[in-house]
């Protein structure tokens, strides 16, 4: 059984498509209820970009074949969350 809750992979893509392309196409994936794609780094031809996918039941394999159809490439899996783990996050603001 597939627990995967949130995946956060480091992504090189051609500029294009376009990032919110590359969210609604992820989006339309079973198990995907919320995508964040963020710009890291920009260059001649290509984009690298952090895109964290949260959901229920997440099937890596058909999120990187996706991104490979879009003409992506993965570099890593940096983050998974599986079963019930939850992060506490505290953020302080220095001013």
């Amino acid at each position: 059984m597939n627990l995967i809750k949130r995946l956060v992979l480091d992504v090189l893509k051609p500029h294009q498509p376009n990032i919110d392309i590359l969210a609604t196409e992820l989006m339309n994936l079973e198990g995907v209820k919320g995508v964040k794609i963020k710009v890291e780094e920009i260059d001649e031809k290509t984009a690298s970009v952090k895109i964290t996918i949260q959901g229920e039941n997440l099937d890596l394999k058909e999120i990187i074949e996706k991104l490979e159809s879009l003409t992506c490439a993965v570099h890593s899996v940096d983050e998974v969350w599986s079963g019930d783990y939850q992060e506490n996050v505290t953020r302080t603001l220095n001013y």
